[in-house]
Protein backbone atom coordinates (compact mmCIF):
# COMPACT_ATOMS: atom_id res chain seq x y z
CA UNK A 1 0.00 0.00 0.00
CA UNK A 2 1.10 3.55 -0.90
CA UNK A 3 1.78 6.08 1.66
CA UNK A 4 -0.44 8.61 -0.66
CA UNK A 5 -3.16 5.56 0.20
CA UNK A 6 -2.31 5.08 3.86
CA UNK A 7 -2.87 8.33 4.37
CA UNK A 8 -6.45 9.02 2.64
CA UNK A 9 -7.22 5.56 4.31
CA UNK A 10 -6.16 7.71 8.14
CA UNK A 11 -8.12 10.72 6.93
CA UNK A 12 -11.26 8.77 5.93
CA UNK A 13 -11.42 6.88 9.48
CA UNK A 14 -10.59 10.13 11.07
CA UNK A 15 -13.71 11.66 9.49
CA UNK A 16 -15.43 8.95 10.28
CA UNK A 17 -14.62 9.40 14.03
CA UNK A 18 -14.98 13.12 13.73
CA UNK A 19 -18.53 12.88 12.28
CA UNK A 20 -19.45 10.07 14.92
CA UNK A 21 -18.09 12.61 18.24
CA UNK A 22 -19.76 15.58 16.10
CA UNK A 23 -23.24 13.21 15.88
CA UNK A 24 -22.66 12.27 19.62
CA UNK A 25 -22.14 15.75 20.56
CA UNK A 26 -25.05 16.65 19.19
CA UNK A 27 -27.71 14.18 20.64
CA UNK A 28 -26.19 14.61 24.22
CA UNK A 29 -26.11 18.76 23.24
CA UNK A 30 -30.21 18.19 22.01
CA UNK A 31 -30.93 15.63 24.91
CA UNK A 32 -29.61 18.46 27.35
CA UNK A 33 -31.86 21.01 25.74
CA UNK A 34 -35.05 19.57 25.61
CA UNK A 35 -35.06 18.37 29.11
CA UNK A 36 -33.68 21.92 30.55
CA UNK A 37 -35.15 23.81 33.39
CA UNK A 38 -34.56 27.53 33.52
CA UNK A 39 -34.36 28.86 36.96
CA UNK A 40 -33.76 32.80 37.44
CA UNK A 41 -34.91 35.94 38.95
CA UNK A 42 -35.74 39.02 37.13
CA UNK A 43 -34.98 42.78 38.24
CA UNK A 44 -34.70 46.06 37.13
CA UNK A 45 -31.58 46.88 35.92
CA UNK A 46 -31.43 50.41 37.55
CA UNK A 47 -32.91 50.08 40.70
CA UNK A 48 -32.08 46.13 41.09
CA UNK A 49 -35.40 45.46 43.05
CA UNK A 50 -37.09 42.11 41.44
CA UNK A 51 -39.67 42.43 38.91
CA UNK A 52 -43.00 40.58 39.77
CA UNK A 53 -45.55 38.81 37.19
CA UNK A 54 -43.09 39.36 34.02
CA UNK A 55 -44.22 36.80 31.28
CA UNK A 56 -41.69 34.32 30.08
CA UNK A 57 -42.43 33.09 27.08
CA UNK A 58 -40.86 30.42 24.35
CA UNK A 59 -41.54 30.55 20.35
CA UNK A 60 -44.36 28.18 21.10
CA UNK A 61 -45.50 30.89 22.84
CA UNK A 62 -46.23 28.50 26.07
CA UNK A 63 -44.17 29.94 29.23
CA UNK A 64 -45.37 31.05 32.73
CA UNK A 65 -45.14 34.27 34.91
CA UNK A 66 -42.67 35.46 37.57
CA UNK A 67 -44.38 34.83 41.12
CA UNK A 68 -44.50 38.01 43.35
CA UNK A 69 -40.75 37.84 44.38
CA UNK A 70 -39.63 37.87 40.65
CA UNK A 71 -38.56 34.44 40.19
CA UNK A 72 -39.61 31.86 37.69
CA UNK A 73 -38.71 28.01 36.43
CA UNK A 74 -39.70 26.64 33.05
CA UNK A 75 -39.37 23.74 31.96
CA UNK A 76 -37.87 23.99 27.49
CA UNK A 77 -39.18 20.15 27.17
CA UNK A 78 -39.22 19.19 23.54
CA UNK A 79 -37.71 22.80 22.31
CA UNK A 80 -34.79 22.73 20.06
CA UNK A 81 -31.57 24.47 20.35
CA UNK A 82 -33.00 27.19 17.93
CA UNK A 83 -36.21 27.83 19.80
CA UNK A 84 -35.99 31.68 21.39
CA UNK A 85 -37.44 32.59 25.09
CA UNK A 86 -39.07 36.20 25.22
CA UNK A 87 -39.30 38.61 28.42
CA UNK A 88 -41.62 40.75 28.57
CA UNK A 89 -43.22 43.16 31.18
CA UNK A 90 -45.45 46.82 31.20
CA UNK A 91 -43.05 49.67 30.86
CA UNK A 92 -39.44 47.21 30.34
CA UNK A 93 -37.97 46.32 27.16
CA UNK A 94 -38.37 43.03 25.96
CA UNK A 95 -35.84 40.80 26.12
CA UNK A 96 -35.74 37.71 22.92
CA UNK A 97 -32.71 35.30 22.82
CA UNK A 98 -31.83 32.20 21.87
CA UNK A 99 -33.24 29.55 24.79
CA UNK A 100 -29.37 27.19 24.53
CA UNK A 101 -27.48 30.85 25.57
CA UNK A 102 -29.63 30.93 28.54
CA UNK A 103 -27.39 30.75 31.29
CA UNK A 104 -27.75 33.83 33.91
CA UNK A 105 -30.01 33.33 37.42
CA UNK A 106 -30.69 36.93 37.27
CA UNK A 107 -31.90 38.65 34.28
CA UNK A 108 -32.18 42.60 34.14
CA UNK A 109 -34.69 44.38 32.13
CA UNK A 110 -34.04 48.10 31.20
CA UNK A 111 -37.20 50.27 31.86
CA UNK A 112 -38.43 51.56 28.68
CA UNK A 113 -38.33 55.51 28.25
CA UNK A 114 -40.74 57.24 26.25
CA UNK A 115 -41.82 60.44 25.10
CA UNK A 116 -46.19 61.95 25.10
CA UNK A 117 -46.45 62.27 21.76
CA UNK A 118 -45.52 58.53 20.92
CA UNK A 119 -48.27 57.77 22.28
CA UNK A 120 -50.41 60.58 21.74
CA UNK A 121 -49.61 60.69 18.09
CA UNK A 122 -52.22 58.34 16.51
CA UNK A 123 -54.72 58.90 19.75
CA UNK A 124 -56.98 61.74 20.63
CA UNK A 125 -55.84 63.33 23.86
CA UNK A 126 -58.88 61.32 26.18
CA UNK A 127 -60.00 61.59 29.90
CA UNK A 128 -59.65 59.07 32.49
CA UNK A 129 -63.60 58.53 31.80
CA UNK A 130 -63.53 58.83 28.09
CA UNK A 131 -61.13 56.41 27.78
CA UNK A 132 -63.27 53.62 30.49
CA UNK A 133 -66.60 54.71 28.14
CA UNK A 134 -64.49 52.76 25.31
CA UNK A 135 -63.36 49.88 27.46
CA UNK A 136 -67.09 49.14 28.22
CA UNK A 137 -67.96 49.19 24.97
CA UNK A 138 -65.22 47.14 23.13
CA UNK A 139 -65.64 44.72 26.28
CA UNK A 140 -67.51 42.13 23.86
CA UNK A 141 -65.12 41.78 21.00
CA UNK A 142 -62.03 42.24 23.47
CA UNK A 143 -62.63 39.42 26.39
CA UNK A 144 -62.68 35.66 24.71
CA UNK A 145 -66.87 33.65 25.96
CA UNK A 146 -65.57 30.72 23.32
CA UNK A 147 -64.82 27.21 24.70
CA UNK A 148 -61.38 26.52 24.84
CA UNK A 149 -58.42 23.88 26.48
CA UNK A 150 -56.64 25.90 29.17
CA UNK A 151 -53.21 24.88 30.51
CA UNK A 152 -53.13 26.25 34.22
CA UNK A 153 -52.17 25.81 37.43
CA UNK A 154 -53.66 26.59 40.50
CA UNK A 155 -52.70 27.66 44.16
CA UNK A 156 -54.45 28.20 47.39
CA UNK A 157 -53.06 29.24 50.37
CA UNK A 158 -54.62 29.66 53.78
CA UNK A 159 -53.31 31.29 56.70
CA UNK A 160 -54.58 31.49 59.96
CA UNK A 161 -53.35 32.92 63.08
CA UNK A 162 -54.31 34.55 66.57
CA UNK A 163 -53.52 38.12 67.49
CA UNK A 164 -54.89 37.43 71.11
CA UNK A 165 -55.73 34.61 73.51
CA UNK A 166 -55.76 36.53 76.62
CA UNK A 167 -58.40 35.27 79.75
CA UNK A 168 -58.94 35.34 82.97
CA UNK A 169 -59.62 32.55 85.41
CA UNK A 170 -62.22 33.17 87.43
CA UNK A 171 -63.74 29.88 88.92
CA UNK A 172 -63.86 26.29 88.75
CA UNK A 173 -65.23 23.73 90.91
CA UNK A 174 -63.93 21.14 88.86
CA UNK A 175 -60.24 20.03 89.92
CA UNK A 176 -58.54 19.01 86.55
CA UNK A 177 -60.93 21.94 84.87
CA UNK A 178 -58.39 24.48 86.13
CA UNK A 179 -56.17 27.07 84.74
CA UNK A 180 -52.55 24.70 83.77
CA UNK A 181 -55.67 22.90 81.59
CA UNK A 182 -57.11 25.55 79.53
CA UNK A 183 -53.23 26.77 79.38
CA UNK A 184 -53.01 23.55 77.74
CA UNK A 185 -55.63 24.12 75.33
CA UNK A 186 -54.77 27.14 74.55
CA UNK A 187 -51.05 26.00 73.99
CA UNK A 188 -51.91 23.24 71.33
CA UNK A 189 -53.89 25.50 68.88
CA UNK A 190 -51.22 26.76 66.65
CA UNK A 191 -50.70 30.18 67.20
CA UNK A 192 -49.98 30.11 63.46
CA UNK A 193 -51.25 27.61 61.19
CA UNK A 194 -50.80 27.67 57.38
CA UNK A 195 -51.30 25.40 54.44
CA UNK A 196 -51.58 25.07 50.98
CA UNK A 197 -53.02 23.65 48.13
CA UNK A 198 -51.68 22.83 44.33
CA UNK A 199 -53.02 21.78 41.14
CA UNK A 200 -51.84 21.12 37.77
CA UNK A 201 -54.78 20.54 35.12
CA UNK A 202 -56.22 21.07 31.86
CA UNK A 203 -59.59 22.97 32.36
CA UNK A 204 -62.57 22.78 29.65
CA UNK A 205 -65.26 25.13 29.00
CA UNK A 206 -65.32 29.21 29.10
CA UNK A 207 -65.58 31.55 32.17
CA UNK A 208 -68.78 30.24 33.26
CA UNK A 209 -68.85 28.00 36.03
CA UNK A 210 -71.39 26.13 35.25
CA UNK A 211 -69.40 25.84 31.64
CA UNK A 212 -66.04 23.84 33.16
CA UNK A 213 -64.69 20.58 32.76
CA UNK A 214 -61.41 19.38 34.24
CA UNK A 215 -58.50 17.15 33.95
CA UNK A 216 -56.31 16.34 36.76
CA UNK A 217 -52.69 15.89 36.50
CA UNK A 218 -50.93 16.47 39.18
CA UNK A 219 -51.85 17.61 42.75
CA UNK A 220 -50.41 18.24 46.34
CA UNK A 221 -51.49 19.73 49.32
CA UNK A 222 -49.08 21.16 52.09
CA UNK A 223 -50.04 21.08 55.34
CA UNK A 224 -49.12 19.71 59.26
CA UNK A 225 -51.64 17.29 60.23
CA UNK A 226 -50.12 16.86 63.68
CA UNK A 227 -52.26 19.94 64.96
CA UNK A 228 -55.24 18.40 64.48
CA UNK A 229 -54.19 15.37 66.78
CA UNK A 230 -52.99 17.52 69.28
CA UNK A 231 -56.37 18.69 69.93
CA UNK A 232 -58.04 15.39 69.51
CA UNK A 233 -55.98 14.61 72.18
CA UNK A 234 -57.26 17.30 74.16
CA UNK A 235 -60.48 16.55 73.62
CA UNK A 236 -60.49 13.63 74.57
CA UNK A 237 -58.85 14.37 78.04
CA UNK A 238 -61.75 17.13 78.52
CA UNK A 239 -64.17 14.20 77.90
CA UNK A 240 -62.74 12.36 80.67
CA UNK A 241 -62.70 14.79 82.85
CA UNK A 242 -66.48 15.53 82.37
CA UNK A 243 -67.10 11.52 82.43
CA UNK A 244 -65.80 11.64 85.72
CA UNK A 245 -67.09 14.86 87.02
CA UNK A 246 -70.69 15.36 85.51
CA UNK A 247 -73.73 13.13 87.47
CA UNK A 248 -76.02 11.11 85.49
CA UNK A 249 -79.31 13.15 83.83
CA UNK A 250 -77.03 16.41 84.34
CA UNK A 251 -77.35 19.47 81.60
CA UNK A 252 -75.51 22.74 81.21
CA UNK A 253 -76.08 26.12 81.40
CA UNK A 254 -74.17 27.92 79.36
CA UNK A 255 -74.22 31.69 80.06
CA UNK A 256 -72.07 34.58 78.34
CA UNK A 257 -73.02 37.77 79.15
CA UNK A 258 -77.02 38.63 78.92
CA UNK A 259 -77.36 35.67 76.67
CA UNK A 260 -77.84 32.11 78.45
CA UNK A 261 -78.76 28.35 76.55
CA UNK A 262 -79.59 25.11 77.92
CA UNK A 263 -77.30 22.08 76.35
CA UNK A 264 -77.76 18.71 77.11
CA UNK A 265 -74.71 16.62 78.16
CA UNK A 266 -74.69 14.95 74.82
CA UNK A 267 -74.76 17.97 72.96
CA UNK A 268 -71.25 19.35 74.91
CA UNK A 269 -69.54 16.75 73.19
CA UNK A 270 -69.81 14.38 76.46
CA UNK A 271 -71.15 11.57 75.13
CA UNK A 272 -68.49 9.35 77.36
CA UNK A 273 -71.33 10.16 80.56
CA UNK A 274 -73.23 7.12 79.35
CA UNK A 275 -71.01 5.74 76.72
CA UNK A 276 -67.43 4.14 76.71
CA UNK A 277 -64.55 5.39 74.71
CA UNK A 278 -65.64 3.74 71.31
CA UNK A 279 -67.91 6.76 70.75
CA UNK A 280 -64.88 9.40 70.62
CA UNK A 281 -62.90 6.61 68.35
CA UNK A 282 -65.88 7.32 66.17
CA UNK A 283 -65.71 10.43 65.93
CA UNK A 284 -61.84 10.58 64.93
CA UNK A 285 -63.01 7.91 62.44
CA UNK A 286 -65.93 9.92 60.86
CA UNK A 287 -63.09 13.10 60.27
CA UNK A 288 -61.04 10.60 58.66
CA UNK A 289 -63.46 9.81 56.29
CA UNK A 290 -64.60 12.94 56.16
CA UNK A 291 -60.82 14.18 54.61
CA UNK A 292 -60.67 11.09 52.34
CA UNK A 293 -63.66 12.14 50.78
CA UNK A 294 -62.52 15.99 50.59
CA UNK A 295 -59.67 14.22 48.75
CA UNK A 296 -61.85 11.86 46.41
CA UNK A 297 -63.78 15.38 45.64
CA UNK A 298 -60.80 17.14 45.33
CA UNK A 299 -60.72 17.96 41.75
CA UNK A 300 -64.19 18.30 41.45
CA UNK A 301 -63.57 20.92 44.64
CA UNK A 302 -61.08 22.50 42.81
CA UNK A 303 -62.59 23.30 39.79
CA UNK A 304 -65.97 25.47 41.49
CA UNK A 305 -63.06 27.26 43.14
CA UNK A 306 -61.39 28.51 39.94
CA UNK A 307 -65.12 29.14 38.66
CA UNK A 308 -65.76 31.00 41.45
CA UNK A 309 -62.60 33.12 41.10
CA UNK A 310 -63.49 33.49 36.98
CA UNK A 311 -66.84 34.83 38.25
CA UNK A 312 -65.02 37.71 39.68
CA UNK A 313 -63.58 38.94 36.59
CA UNK A 314 -63.44 42.45 36.20
CA UNK A 315 -66.02 42.66 33.11
CA UNK A 316 -68.63 39.72 35.07
CA UNK A 317 -71.80 40.53 35.38
CA UNK A 318 -71.52 39.73 39.31
CA UNK A 319 -67.89 40.83 39.56
CA UNK A 320 -67.36 42.52 43.34
CA UNK A 321 -64.61 44.59 41.97
CA UNK A 322 -67.55 46.46 39.80
CA UNK A 323 -64.76 49.31 38.54
CA UNK A 324 -65.97 48.85 35.35
CA UNK A 325 -69.69 47.70 35.64
CA UNK A 326 -70.20 50.91 38.08
CA UNK A 327 -67.51 53.02 36.70
CA UNK A 328 -69.69 56.40 37.56
CA UNK A 329 -68.89 55.51 41.12
CA UNK A 330 -65.15 55.81 40.36
CA UNK A 331 -63.00 58.98 39.47
CA UNK A 332 -60.47 57.82 37.15
CA UNK A 333 -57.14 59.56 36.43
CA UNK A 334 -54.34 59.05 33.82
CA UNK A 335 -51.34 58.33 35.75
CA UNK A 336 -48.88 57.69 33.22
CA UNK A 337 -48.26 56.36 29.45
CA UNK A 338 -46.02 53.46 28.73
CA UNK A 339 -45.52 49.95 26.08
CA UNK A 340 -46.46 46.85 26.29
CA UNK A 341 -44.20 45.25 23.93
CA UNK A 342 -44.81 47.48 20.41
CA UNK A 343 -48.53 48.21 21.98
CA UNK A 344 -48.94 51.64 23.22
CA UNK A 345 -50.60 51.61 27.20
CA UNK A 346 -52.66 54.30 29.33
CA UNK A 347 -52.03 53.67 32.77
CA UNK A 348 -54.79 55.09 34.83
CA UNK A 349 -55.76 55.06 38.42
CA UNK A 350 -59.42 55.00 39.71
CA UNK A 351 -60.42 55.16 43.01
CA UNK A 352 -64.20 55.44 44.62
CA UNK A 353 -66.17 58.57 44.38
CA UNK A 354 -68.77 58.20 47.29
CA UNK A 355 -69.44 54.72 49.18
CA UNK A 356 -67.13 52.15 46.51
CA UNK A 357 -64.83 49.78 48.09
CA UNK A 358 -61.82 50.20 45.79
CA UNK A 359 -59.07 51.73 44.42
CA UNK A 360 -56.35 50.48 42.08
CA UNK A 361 -54.59 50.87 38.46
CA UNK A 362 -55.33 49.83 35.28
CA UNK A 363 -53.66 49.50 31.74
CA UNK A 364 -55.35 49.73 28.68
CA UNK A 365 -54.20 49.15 25.32
CA UNK A 366 -54.33 52.49 23.60
CA UNK A 367 -55.27 50.45 20.31
CA UNK A 368 -57.98 48.57 20.87
CA UNK A 369 -58.57 49.35 24.43
CA UNK A 370 -58.71 46.41 26.29
CA UNK A 371 -57.65 46.38 30.07
CA UNK A 372 -54.39 44.37 29.64
CA UNK A 373 -53.98 44.11 33.68
CA UNK A 374 -55.81 45.87 36.98
CA UNK A 375 -54.51 45.85 40.20
CA UNK A 376 -57.10 46.78 43.08
CA UNK A 377 -57.28 46.57 46.73
CA UNK A 378 -59.74 47.96 49.68
CA UNK A 379 -60.49 51.19 50.98
CA UNK A 380 -62.53 50.41 53.82
CA UNK A 381 -63.95 47.47 56.15
CA UNK A 382 -65.97 45.56 53.36
CA UNK A 383 -68.12 44.07 56.42
CA UNK A 384 -67.80 44.98 60.37
CA UNK A 385 -70.36 43.32 62.86
CA UNK A 386 -69.75 45.04 66.75
CA UNK A 387 -72.49 42.84 69.16
CA UNK A 388 -72.27 42.30 73.22
CA UNK A 389 -68.56 41.82 72.96
CA UNK A 390 -68.41 39.65 69.53
CA UNK A 391 -66.62 41.35 66.49
CA UNK A 392 -66.36 39.83 62.72
CA UNK A 393 -64.69 42.64 60.21
CA UNK A 394 -64.21 41.81 56.27
CA UNK A 395 -60.74 43.46 55.98
CA UNK A 396 -58.73 42.69 53.57
CA UNK A 397 -59.63 42.42 49.37
CA UNK A 398 -56.90 42.67 46.90
CA UNK A 399 -55.83 41.10 43.81
CA UNK A 400 -54.93 41.29 40.00
CA UNK A 401 -55.73 40.24 36.92
CA UNK A 402 -53.39 40.01 34.07
CA UNK A 403 -54.84 39.00 30.14
CA UNK A 404 -52.41 37.89 27.17
CA UNK A 405 -53.44 38.77 23.50
CA UNK A 406 -54.30 35.18 22.02
CA UNK A 407 -54.00 34.42 17.72
CA UNK A 408 -57.58 35.85 17.26
CA UNK A 409 -56.68 39.32 18.69
CA UNK A 410 -58.40 38.26 21.83
CA UNK A 411 -57.69 38.10 25.44
CA UNK A 412 -57.70 35.33 27.54
CA UNK A 413 -56.72 35.24 31.09
CA UNK A 414 -53.15 34.64 31.89
CA UNK A 415 -53.04 35.99 35.70
CA UNK A 416 -54.93 35.98 38.60
CA UNK A 417 -54.11 36.79 42.31
CA UNK A 418 -57.40 36.80 44.95
CA UNK A 419 -56.63 37.64 48.49
CA UNK A 420 -59.39 37.85 50.85
CA UNK A 421 -59.12 38.09 55.21
CA UNK A 422 -61.18 38.27 58.06
CA UNK A 423 -60.48 39.39 61.21
CA UNK A 424 -63.13 38.13 64.38
CA UNK A 425 -62.64 38.40 68.23
CA UNK A 426 -64.59 37.98 71.52
CA UNK A 427 -64.19 39.91 74.80
CA UNK A 428 -67.08 38.63 77.33
CA UNK A 429 -67.67 36.28 79.79
CA UNK A 430 -68.08 32.80 79.75
CA UNK A 431 -69.70 30.58 82.37
CA UNK A 432 -70.52 26.76 81.77
CA UNK A 433 -73.10 25.81 84.55
CA UNK A 434 -73.86 22.26 85.12
CA UNK A 435 -77.22 21.42 86.60
CA UNK A 436 -79.12 18.27 87.84
CA UNK A 437 -83.18 18.45 88.77
CA UNK A 438 -82.60 14.89 90.16
CA UNK A 439 -80.39 15.84 93.05
CA UNK A 440 -82.06 16.93 96.17
CA UNK A 441 -81.07 21.07 96.83
CA UNK A 442 -79.34 23.08 95.24
CA UNK A 443 -79.10 22.10 91.28
CA UNK A 444 -76.22 23.67 90.70
CA UNK A 445 -73.75 21.42 90.92
CA UNK A 446 -70.40 22.17 89.20
CA UNK A 447 -69.23 25.77 87.21
CA UNK A 448 -66.61 26.87 84.99
CA UNK A 449 -66.16 30.84 84.83
CA UNK A 450 -63.88 32.44 82.67
CA UNK A 451 -63.63 35.94 81.23
CA UNK A 452 -62.04 35.40 77.14
CA UNK A 453 -60.26 38.24 75.43
CA UNK A 454 -59.41 36.69 71.79
CA UNK A 455 -58.75 37.73 68.48
CA UNK A 456 -57.69 35.74 65.53
CA UNK A 457 -57.10 36.41 61.61
CA UNK A 458 -58.03 33.91 58.65
CA UNK A 459 -56.54 35.08 55.21
CA UNK A 460 -56.96 32.94 51.80
CA UNK A 461 -54.94 33.63 48.61
CA UNK A 462 -55.94 32.18 45.30
CA UNK A 463 -53.54 32.00 42.28
CA UNK A 464 -54.02 31.11 38.60
CA UNK A 465 -51.52 30.78 35.82
CA UNK A 466 -53.10 29.88 32.33
CA UNK A 467 -50.27 28.72 30.29
CA UNK A 468 -52.02 28.17 27.25
CA UNK A 469 -55.70 28.53 25.94
CA UNK A 470 -56.25 26.27 22.46
CA UNK A 471 -59.81 26.74 20.95
CA UNK A 472 -62.14 23.49 21.21
CA UNK A 473 -65.61 23.38 19.67
CA UNK A 474 -68.85 23.09 21.99
CA UNK A 475 -68.60 19.25 20.67
CA UNK A 476 -65.72 18.56 22.10
CA UNK A 477 -66.26 20.59 25.61
CA UNK A 478 -69.35 18.32 25.46
CA UNK A 479 -67.87 14.66 24.83
CA UNK A 480 -65.15 15.23 27.15
CA UNK A 481 -65.43 13.20 29.96
CA UNK A 482 -64.04 14.43 33.14
CA UNK A 483 -60.97 13.07 35.15
CA UNK A 484 -61.68 13.47 38.45
CA UNK A 485 -59.64 10.28 39.41
CA UNK A 486 -56.43 12.40 40.86
CA UNK A 487 -55.54 12.15 44.79
CA UNK A 488 -53.38 14.61 46.41
CA UNK A 489 -50.17 14.03 47.64
CA UNK A 490 -49.80 15.06 50.99
CA UNK A 491 -46.21 17.28 51.91
CA UNK A 492 -45.24 17.64 55.06
CA UNK A 493 -42.35 20.21 54.04
CA UNK A 494 -42.07 22.01 50.73
CA UNK A 495 -40.37 19.23 48.25
CA UNK A 496 -38.76 21.41 45.27
CA UNK A 497 -38.35 17.59 43.57
CA UNK A 498 -42.48 17.89 43.25
CA UNK A 499 -43.05 19.70 40.85
CA UNK A 500 -39.86 19.10 38.85
CA UNK A 501 -40.67 18.97 35.08
CA UNK A 502 -43.60 21.05 35.47
CA UNK A 503 -44.70 24.73 34.90
CA UNK A 504 -46.11 26.32 37.44
CA UNK A 505 -45.74 29.77 39.04
CA UNK A 506 -42.72 29.86 41.84
CA UNK A 507 -43.31 29.69 45.35
CA UNK A 508 -42.67 32.38 47.73
CA UNK A 509 -40.49 32.40 50.25
CA UNK A 510 -43.36 30.94 53.01
CA UNK A 511 -43.88 27.69 51.39
CA UNK A 512 -39.97 26.72 50.52
CA UNK A 513 -39.81 27.49 54.05
CA UNK A 514 -43.19 25.29 55.21
CA UNK A 515 -42.24 22.38 57.53
CA UNK A 516 -44.44 20.88 59.33
CA UNK A 517 -44.00 20.62 63.46
CA UNK A 518 -42.38 16.82 64.03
Amino acid sequence: MSILTRNKTKESKMRKTTQLALLIITIITSNIAKSQELNASIKDANSKEPIPYVSVVLSNKKGVITNGEGKFSLSTTNTTAVDSIFISCIGYNTIAQPVSTFTDSIIYMSPKTIELREVLVSNKNYTGEEIIDIVKDSLDKNYNEEFTRKKMFFRESYYQGFDKTNYTFMKSTVKELNKPFIDSILNAVPKRDNSYSEILCDLYGNYNRENMKIDGIKACKLYDEKSELDINNLEEKFNEIIKDNVRPDSYFKIKSGIFSTKVDAEEMGVATIKKDSTELKKQLEKRKEEERIRNENFANHRKHTIGRQFENLFYMEDAKLNVISKSGRYNFTIKDYTYWGNAPVYILNFEPKRGEDYKGTMYVNADDFAVIRIDYQNVKMLKSIKLFGISYQEHLANGKMIFAKNENNTYDLQYLERETGSKSGINRPLKIIEKNKIVKGKNRQNELYVKLDMAFTNVVKYEIVVFDAEPITKSTFTNFEENKDIKPKHLRKYDPEFWKGYNIIEPNQAIREFTAVE
